[in-house]
C-alpha cells in the first residue's frame, strides 16, 4: 500500500491535508499565551468553551477546500466534521489539555503547514508512518525532545502564531513536554493534533520487559534517560496505526475513555457508542459482533418451507383452477345436449302433429265430399283454427302424434291432466330464457356466421359458464344440420348451396409453373421443372420417395426455401405477390411437433386462437372454434392433459401431433400446408385427422401436405395428387382417382391386393419394375409426364428417353449442355472460398428476409402488441408456475451459495468487504446467468414458428422479461438472507439489495444475448467464463489507459465499486484516512453510488437490444 501511495502522492496531496485540518482551518488568529484563571473551577469551563470555540468556527471555509480537494471520499463535509471532530459533548481531554499546558494549547496546535509536511511524510513513507522527513524544528543540527513521538513543543510566546498558514512551519520548539491525552504527536514534527472520534489515545505507559510505550509501538530514544513515554504519535489507515483506534468489543464516547460493550449491545472497531442486539440475537458481553443464528435457522426453516410447498403443490394452482372450468365446461356440455334433445323431440312432435292435422284435414274432406254437405264457411274456419291450435297443443308433448290420437278427445284431456316431465322444464326453459334463446336462434348452417358486432355487447356472454354453454349449443347445432345435410332433397341443395348464411373464408389459390430450386453452394437441382396447382376446397396429397424435394416444394411455396436458387414463377390468385402478404391467413404444419410441452392441449390452441384470430372476433366466438377443433380433432379427453417434454411424461405421440395440427387449425386459414402430418399416427388417427381437414376443406380452405406411405382409405380421401421422382421432377399432377387410369395407360397396373400409393412409390423408388411397354424405366416417367401436358423436356434428360419421338417438345430455353457441368477443377482455397462466400450470401438472404416487410394482403385484423403481450405474459406465467420446482432449485443453490461465501469470507474493515463483494459478483452472476439462459435457449424453434406465423417477436421477448423480472426481484434477497447475516457488513440490507436488484438485472440481460446468439452449449460455457474474467479484469491495478477502459466495460467493476461505496460510507470518524485511501486505490468515488447502478442497468438494457436484435435477425426460418 505504501509503494503505491508514492506512485500516486500528487494525487493524495490534498485529501488528507483537508482531512486533518478540520479543527486547525477553524482557530482565529489570536495568541493566547497563557490564561491567569485556568485555576479557578469557575473559570476553566469559559476558557474551554472558548479555545473550543475557535477551533470550530470557520467550518464554511473547511466545506469550500473539502469541496474541491476531497469530493471523492467526502460526502457531506459538515457532516463527516462533525463526526470526526465535533467534541462538544464532553470537552474533558480539552480541559485536562489546558491544564497541563498552562494554557499554551494553541501554541502547540499543529498550523496547516505542519499538517501538511505531516500527511506528505505520511504518504511517502515506506514502511511506516513513524518516521519525517527532517524540517525547520527536527533535524541533525536540531533534535529537541517534541520531535520523538507522542511529545510536542510551544512557539515562543514572543512569536504569533496562524493556524491557517499553509506555506511556513513555525519555529517550536520550546518548553516540550509529553503529548496531551486526546492529542498525538507525530514522530519528526513538534506540535501535536487532535485524535478523531472513534480513537483512544490515553498515554502512554512504558513496557519495561520490552522498552514500548503501550499502547503504542514506540520505544523511548535512547541517550535521554529523562524522557518519558508520550501520548499518541500516529493517525494514518488502519492498517499503519490501529493501535489507536477503538477495540472491537469497546466503544469511545470521548478520545481519552473506552468503555467495553454491555450484554446486549455490541460495538465494532471505531465505535463511539454502543449499539442494541436485535431481538432473539444473542450479544455477550464485549462482543463485536451480534449473533444472528436465530434469524438465521428461522430464515432457512421458513424458506425451506416455502420452496418445499412450491416445488411440491406448484402445479395446484393451475390444476384447480383447470378443475373448475372442467366442471363447468362438462355442464354447459350436459346443458347443450340436454337443449339438443329436446329441440329435436319438440322438432318431431311438431312434425307429428302437423302430419295428423293434416291427416285429420284430408279424412274430413273426404267425408264430407261423399256426404255432398255443403258446409258453412264459418266452420271450416273453426276447423282450421282447431287444427292450428292442435298444432299448438300437442308442442308440449313428446310423444309422436297420429291421426287417430287428434280424433280422440279424450286421449287430449288425459294427457292435459298430467304432469309436466323433464323435457317439458327443458323446453319452457328455452322458451323463457332469453340467453338459450339467442344462442340456439343464430344462423344455422356448417359453421356460424362470424361477424363482428353481429351480437350485441349486452347479450355477449362473458362468464366461462356462458361461453362453454354458447360453444357447445353452436356444437350440437352444428352436428345435427349435418345430419340433415345427409337426407337432403335437390331443393334443399340448393338451398343449401345458395345459402348466404354459410361463412366462406378468402379464398387462396397457388399457380406455379417452371418451379426449379438449385442449391447454390453445390450447384445441385432438388427441385425442377414443377407445374402445377393447388386449389381452395381441396386436399392436395403430395407423394413420392425420400428425396423426391416433397418438403422443399412446400417450403418453397410457403416462401421458407433458403440457401437455393428459385426459378419460375409462383402465382397467388393469379397474381405475382410474395406468399408473405398472406402469412396471417396461411398455416404451416411443420413436421417435428413444435408444441409447448409445458402447457395443456387446450392452453396450447386457446394461446394460438387468440394471437392469430381476427382481433375484432368475440371471445365467446373463439372458444367455439377453440372447441370445435379439439372436437373435430377427438382429443377431449385429453384437452387438460400436459402436452409433455423429453423429461415429463404427457400426451401420445398421435395426440401430440393432432396438437401440432391444431395450432394451425384454430386460427381458421385460407391456405394450410402440412408436413408429414400422418408419420407416427396409426390408421384411425390419421382418418380422424383426414375427416378433420375434410371439414376445413368444405370451408374453402386450400389444404396441401406430404404423405408417406397412406393407407387405402387415407389415399381416397385426398382429392388431388402431386407424386414427384427423384430429383424433383413431376410424375403425375391431378385428381387422385384418375393416378391409376394415367398409369394405366402407361401399361402400368397394380396387382391385386397391393396398395396403390405403395406400389407407385416402390416404381419411384426403383424396388419394383414397371410393366407397360417393353424397356420402360422409372427414369422416363418424369419425361413421359412432360410428353403428356406438352411441357419442354431439357436437353440432358431426353437421354432417359431415346424411343420417345420429342421432336415437338424441342425449347431452346432448356438446351442444357449436360458436360457443362464439367468444370474446371477449383484448388482447395478457391473451393473454401466458395463454400465461405455461400455461406455469408445465405446469412444475408436471411437477415434480409427477416427485416422484409411485405404488403399485408391477407385483410385480417389480429391483436396488437399490447394485446399479444398480454397473451404472452398469461402463457409464460403459466409455464413459470409448471417449472416452479426448476425455480425452487435454483433458489435453494442460491441460499447455499450465500451462506458458504458469507461463512469463508468475513466483511474486512481493511477493505471494507471487498473480498466478500467479490465473491458476490461472480457467484450471484454465475447463477443467474445459467439459470437466464432457460427463457430462451429451450424455446427457439416454438418462436421460430410463431414469428414465422405473424405473432409479434416484441411482445415474445418483452413477456419472457417481465415475468424474470420476478426472479430479479427474488433471487437477491435469497442470497442476501444468508450472505449478509454471515458476514454483517456496515451497509444497510436495502442498500445490497439494491446493488445485487441491478446485478441481477444487467447479468440477465447478457444471458438473453448469450443464449439467443450461441448454441445452448457454448452459451453456458460463456455464461461462467465472463464473471470470473471480467472480475479479474475489474480488480487488476490499472497501469495504462488501456486497461481503465477496458475495466469501464465490465459490469463487475460497477457492482463492486457500488458495493464498497455503501459499506465505506457507513465508516466514519478515526475511519476518515482509510476510507479516503481505499477509495482512491481503488479509482472510486463516494458520489458515483448512482452512477454505478445507473450504468448497471443500461448495460442491462443494452443486453436486452441485442438480445432482441439478435432474435429477430438471426432467426432460423
Amino acid at each position: 500500500m505504501c509503494r503505491w501511495m508514492k506512485t500516486n502522492s500528487n494525487m493524495l496531496l490534498w485529501f488528507p491535508i483537508v482531512v486533518l485540518t478540520l479543527f486547525l482551518a477553524t482557530v482565529q488568529c489570536q495568541p493566547t499565551n497563557d490564561y491567569d484563571e485556568i485555576d479557578n473551577p469557575a473559570v476553566l469551563p469559559l476558557i474551554t468553551q472558548l479555545v473550543y470555540s475557535r477551533l470550530s468556527n470557520l467550518t464554511s471555509l473547511l466545506s469550500q477546500e473539502i469541496g474541491t480537494q476531497s469530493t471523492f471520499c467526502v460526502k457531506d463535509p459538515d457532516s463527516d466534521w462533525n463526526q470526526a471532530f465535533n467534541f462538544s459533548s464532553d470537552l474533558g481531554f480539552l480541559t485536562s489539555c489546558i491544564k497541563k499546558t498552562q494554557g499554551d494549547i494553541t501554541k502547540r496546535l499543529c498550523t496547516a503547514a505542519e499538517v501538511k509536511f505531516y500527511l506528505n511524510g505520511l504518504l511517502e513513507s515506506s514502511t511506516s508512518a513513524n518516521y519525517l522527513k527532517p524540517n525547520k524544528n527536527c533535524n541533525l543540527t536540531s533534535w529537541v525532545s517534541g520531535c520523538e513521538p507522542g511529545w510536542a513543543c510551544s512557539v515562543p510566546s514572543s512569536e504569533k502564531t496562524d493556524l491557517r498558514n499553509s506555506k511556513e512551519i513555525p519555529a517550536r520548539t520550546s518548553n516540550c513536554q509529553a503529548c496531551c491525552e486526546g492529542f498525538f504527536c507525530p514522530h519528526g514534527i513538534t506540535c501535536m493534533i487532535p485524535c478523531p472520534l472513534g480513537s483512544y489515545c490515553p498515554l502512554a505507559t512504558l513496557n519495561k520487559t520490552t522498552g514500548i510505550c503501550e499502547p503504542y509501538l514506540y520505544q523511548l530514544p535512547t541517550m535521554k534517560p529523562n524522557h518519558t513515554c508520550g501520548g499518541a504519535n500516529v493517525w494514518a489507515d488502519v492498517s499503519r496505526s490501529n493501535e489507536i483506534f477503538c477495540s472491537a468489543g469497546s466503544h469511545c464516547p470521548t478520545t481519552t475513555k473506552r468503555i467495553p460493550c454491555s450484554s446486549g449491545h455490541y460495538c465494532r472497531m471505531g465505535s463511539t457508542s454502543e449499539k442494541s442486539c436485535f431481538k432473539l440475537s444473542s450479544c455477550n458481553s464485549s462482543t463485536a459482533t451480534q449473533n444472528m443464528q436465530a434469524y438465521g435457522i428461522m430464515l432457512i426453516a421458513a424458506l425451506s418451507t416455502l420452496l418445499l410447498i412450491i416445488y411440491n403443490c406448484s402445479d395446484q394452482v393451475l390444476t384447480t383452477r383447470e378443475r373448475r372450468m372442467a366442471k363447468s365446461r362438462e355442464a354447459a356440455a350436459r346443458n347443450a345436449r340436454k337443449t339438443a334433445n329436446a329441440r329435436q323431440k319438440w322438432k318431431f312432435a311438431k312434425d307429428a302433429a302437423k302430419k295428423g292435422a293434416s291427416g285429420l284435414q284430408a279424412q274430413l274432406s273426404r267425408t264430407f265430399s261423399r256426404k255432398k254437405d255443403t258446409s258453412d264457411p264459418e266452420k271450416f274456419r273453426i276447423l282450421n283454427q282447431s287444427a292450428s291450435g292442435t298444432d299448438v297443443e300437442l308442442l308440449p308433448h313428446s310423444q309422436p302424434i297420429t291421426s287417430s290420437t287428434v280424433a280422440s278427445p279424450s286421449v287430449v284431456t288425459k294427457e292435459e291432466g298430467e304432469k309436466t316431465s323433464d323435457l317439458m322444464h327443458i323446453i319452457h326453459e328455452i322458451e323463457n330464457d332469453p340467453d338459450i334463446h339467442d344462442n340456439l336462434t343464430t344462423e344455422t348452417g356448417t359453421r356460424v356466421n362470424i361477424v363482428a358486432g353481429s351480437v350485441s355487447k349486452e347479450k355477449q356472454p362473458h362468464s366461462h359458464s356462458q361461453m362453454f354453454k354458447y360453444a357447445y349449443a353452436q356444437l350440437e347445432k352444428e352436428k345435427a344440420q349435418q345430419e340433415e345435410n345427409k337426407n337432403l332433397t335437390f331443393s334443399g341443395v340448393l338451398k343449401m348451396a345458395t345459402s348466404t348464411e354459410k361463412r366462406k373464408r378468402p379464398f387462396i389459390e397457388i399457380y406455379f409453373e417452371d418451379l426449379t430450386l438449385t442449391l447454390k453452394a453445390q450447384n445441385k437441382h432438388i427441385l425442377r421443372n414443377v407445374t402445377g396447382k393447388i386449389k381452395p376446397g381441396r386436399i392436395t396429397a403430395v407423394m413420392g420417395p425420400s428425396g423426391a424435394g416433397k418438403t422443399t416444394l412446400l417450403s418453397a411455396l410457403a416462401g421458407k426455401a433458403f440457401g437455393c436458387l428459385v426459378t419460375g414463377s409462383i402465382l397467388i390468385n393469379g397474381r405475382n405477390e410474395s406468399i408473405q402478404s398472406y402469412k396471417k391467413i396461411i398455416g404451416f404444419v411443420p413436421q417435428d411437433d413444435v408444441v409447448h410441452g409445458n402447457l395443456t392441449v387446450e392452453e396450447n390452441l386457446w394461446f394460438s386462437a387468440q394471437c392469430r384470430l381476427p382481433a375484432n372476433m368475440s371471445k365467446p366466438e373463439k372458444v367455439l372454434v377453440v372447441e370445435r377443433v379439439i372436437e373435430f380433432l377427438g382429443l377431449q379427453s385429453v384437452r387438460n392433459s400436459v402436452v409433455g417434454t423429453v423429461e415429463k411424461r404427457g400426451v401420445s405421440g398421435g395426440q401430440r401431433k393432432r396438437v401440432n395440427v391444431g395450432l394451425e387449425m384454430v386460427m381458421e386459414p385460407s391456405l394450410l400446408i402440412l408436413d408429414e402430418p400422418t408419420s407416427g399416427l396409426d390408421s384411425a388417427s390419421s382418418q380422424l385427422l383426414l375427416r378433420a381437414l375434410r371439414r376445413e376443406a368444405l370451408e374453402g380452405v386450400n389444404i396441401c401436405m406430404v404423405v408417406h406411405q397412406p393407407s387405402y382409405a387415407l389415399f381416397q380421401m385426398f382429392d388431388d395428387l402431386i407424386l414427384l421422382a427423384k430429383g424433383g421432377l413431376t410424375v403425375y399432377h391431378g385428381p387422385a382417382k384418375r393416378v391409376e387410369e394415367y398409369f394405366s395407360g402407361l401399361g402400368i397396373n397394380v396387382p391385386d391386393r397391393i396398395n396403390p400409393p405403395d406400389y407407385f412409390i416402390d416404381i419411384l423408388e426403383g424396388i419394383a419394375v414397371p410393366g407397360g411397354s417393353p424397356g420402360l424405366s422409372y427414369r422416363e416417367l418424369p419425361v413421359r409426364w412432360m410428353l403428356h401436358n406438352g411441357y419442354p423436356v431439357p436437353l440432358d434428360m431426353r437421354q432417359n428417353a431415346a424411343q420417345v419421338d420429342m421432336s415437338h417438345s424441342v425449347n431452346s430455353d432448356y438446351e442444357i449442355d449436360p458436360n457443362a457441368s464439367g468444370r474446371a477443377k477449383k484448388t482447395f482455397t478457391g473451393e473454401l472460398w466458395q463454400d465461405v462466400r455461400n455461406n455469408v450470401e445465405l446469412q444475408g438472404e436471411k437477415i434480409r428476409l427477416n427485416f422484409l416487410k411485405s404488403k399485408d394482403l391477407s385483410n385480417r385484423e389480429t391483436p396488437g402488441l399490447f394485446k399479444q403481450y398480454k397473451y404472452f405474459l398469461i402463457r409464460v406465467g403459466k409455464q413459470r408456475l409448471r417449472e416452479a420446482r426448476i425455480q425452487a432449485i435454483d433458489y435453494i443453490i442460491l441460499l447455499l451459495a450465500g451462506a458458504c461465501l458469507g461463512s469463508l469470507t468475513k466483511a474486512s474493515d481493511q477493505t471494507f468487504g471487498a473480498v466478500g463483494f467479490t465473491y458476490t459478483v461472480i457467484a450471484v452472476s454465475l447463477l443467474c446467468k445459467i439459470a437466464a439462459l432457460r427463457s430462451f435457449s429451450l424455446d427457439k424453434l416454438h418462436y421460430w414458428r410463431e414469428s414465422d406465423s405473424g405473432m409479434s417477436s416484441l411482445a415474445y421477448f418483452l413477456s419472457k422479461d417481465t415475468i424474470d423480472h420476478f426472479n430479479t426481484v427474488i433471487k437477491p434477497m435469497v442470497y442476501l438472507s444468508m450472505f449478509y447475516f454471515f458476514t454483517n457488513p456496515r451497509s444497510t440490507f436495502a442498500d445490497n439489495y439494491v446493488v445485487l436488484l441491478c446485478l441481477v438485472y444487467c447479468v440477465t440481460g447478457i444471458a438473453y444475448a448469450l443464449s439467443i446468439f450461441f448454441e445452448p452449449g457454448a452459451a453456458q460455457l460463456w455464461s461462467v467464463l465472463l464473471p470470473v474474467v471480467l472480475t479479474l479484469i475489474a480488480t487488476q491495478t490499472k497501469d495504462s489507459k488501456f486497461l481503465k477502459d477496458i475495466a469501464n466495460l465490465c459490469y463487475s467493476k460497477w457492482a463492486l465499486q457500488a458495493f464498497v461505496i455503501a459499506n465505506a460510507e457507513r465508516y466514519q470518524g478515526v475511519w476518515l484516512i482509510s476510507r479516503c485511501g481505499s477509495l482512491l486505490k481503488n479509482g472510486y468515488n463516494l458520489h458515483n453510488w448512482s452512477q454505478c447502478i445507473s450504468i448497471l442497468i443500461l448495460m442491462g438494457v443494452i443486453g436486452r437490444v441485442i438480445a432482441f436484435f439478435c432474435m429477430v435477425t438471426f432467426q432460423k426460418k
